[in-house]
C-alpha cells in the first residue's frame, strides 16, 4: 500500500466532511480527481474505505481505522510544522479549532483578528458546531481545540475556562402573549419562532431539548445568522432563542426574557487532549483564548 500525504488528507477531509464534493473542495482537486485518488485507494488496499449513501459517505470499518492513522500523521506534520517554523522563513502552520455558536458568532469575532495579525504565519481552520461534537472531535484528533459547553461532558479532556453563555428568549416589542421577565422553554412551545439555518449548531441544541420536553419548535422561517434571526424577530415575523449578547445588540427593537432551564446557562470551556501536547501553535492560539 502507497498512500500518499495527498491521499490521506484527501481521505481526511472527506470522512469529517460524509461528502466527496466537499473533501475535494477543501483539499483544492476536482472531484473527478479526488473520486479517482479514493478509487485506487480502495483498490491497492483491496477493501472499501467509504460506504456510499444517498446524502453522503460514512467510513467502513476499514476506512475508520485509516481514519485514525491519517489523523496522527496530520497531526505529526502540523507538529512538524510547529517546530520548524523558528527556523523556515516563510513555512505555514495550521490550527484546527471548533466552537459553538455562541462562540464563533459573538466571540471569536472579537480575538481571532487580532491573534492573526499578530502572528501571520499561523492560519486557523474555523468550525462551527453542536458541544457534543466539539468534544467527540478533540477526542478523537480532528480538532487541536474545541470551545464547548460543559454539558457535553468534557471530563476526558483538559479543559479553561472561557466564558459563561446565556440563552435568552426574544420577541417583538409589540408581541402579544409573553409576559414578564423570564420564561421556560415549555412555556413558548406553542409560539411561532423564527430559528437558525438546519443544522446549525445552536437551532440543533435548541431542538433537542424541545424534543426532551415532548414537544417540537414550530419554525415558520429559517434564516442564516443571529443578526439575520433579530431583525426578522423585530419585525414580528415569530419569536426566537439567542445568546444574551446577539439579544443587546437589537435591544432598542426587541424584548429579551430570560431562559429558566438550567441548560440555558452554559459554562464555555476552552479544551484539548493535552495541552502541554499541542504545537506551538495551537499553545498561542490557546494562550489569546484564554
Amino acid at each position: 500500500m502507497r498512500f500518499d500525504l495527498v491521499d490521506l488528507r484527501l481521505f481526511l477531509l472527506v470522512a469529517e466532511r460524509g461528502s466527496i464534493t466537499h473533501g475535494a473542495e477543501l483539499a483544492g482537486l476536482a472531484l473527478a480527481s479526488a473520486s479517482a485518488r479514493i478509487k485506487g485507494m480502495e483498490e491497492r488496499l483491496g477493501a472499501p474505505l467509504l460506504e456510499r449513501r444517498r446524502r453522503g459517505v460514512v467510513p467502513t470499518a476499514a476506512g475508520q481505522a485509516l481514519l485514525h492513522h491519517a489523523r496522527a500523521v496530520q497531526n505529526q506534520i502540523e507538529a512538524m510544522a510547529g517546530d520548524l517554523g523558528a527556523y523556515a522563513t516563510g513555512l505555514r502552520a495550521r490550527v484546527r479549532l471548533q466552537a459553538n455558536t455562541a462562540a464563533t458568532s459573538e466571540l471569536l469575532p472579537e480575538i481571532l483578528p487580532a491573534f492573526l495579525v499578530a502572528h501571520p504565519q499561523i492560519d486557523i481552520d474555523l468550525d462551527e458546531r453542536p458541544s457534543h461534537v466539539i468534544a467527540e472531535a478533540v477526542a478523537s484528533g480532528a480538532a487541536d481545540l474545541g470551545i464547548a459547553a460543559t454539558w457535553a461532558g468534557l471530563s476526558h479532556l483538559e479543559q479553561k475556562p472561557f466564558f459563561i453563555d446565556r440563552l435568552v428568549v426574544i420577541a417583538a416589542r409589540n408581541w402579544s402573549g409573553l409576559e414578564g421577565r423570564t420564561v421556560s422553554l415549555a412555556g413558548v412551545l406553542g409560539e411561532s419562532f423564527v430559528g437558525l439555518s438546519t443544522g446549525h449548531a445552536l437551532q440543533e441544541h435548541i431542538t433537542r431539548q424541545a424534543a426532551r420536553l415532548g414537544g417540537h419548535l414550530h419554525v415558520r422561517i429559517r434564516v442564516p445568522g443571529l443578526d439575520n434571526v433579530c431583525r426578522l424577530v423585530a419585525q414580528g415575523a415569530g419569536i426566537a432563542i439567542v445568546p444574551q449578547s446577539a439579544a443587546r445588540r437589537s435591544a432598542r427593537t426587541l424584548r429579551s426574557l430570560r431562559l429558566t432551564d438550567d441548560w440555558a446557562t452554559r459554562q464555555l470551556n476552552l479544551c484539548a487532549r493535552r495541552f502541554d501536547e499541542l504545537t506551538p501553535q495551537a499553545k498561542l492560539l490557546a494562550a489569546a483564548l484564554v
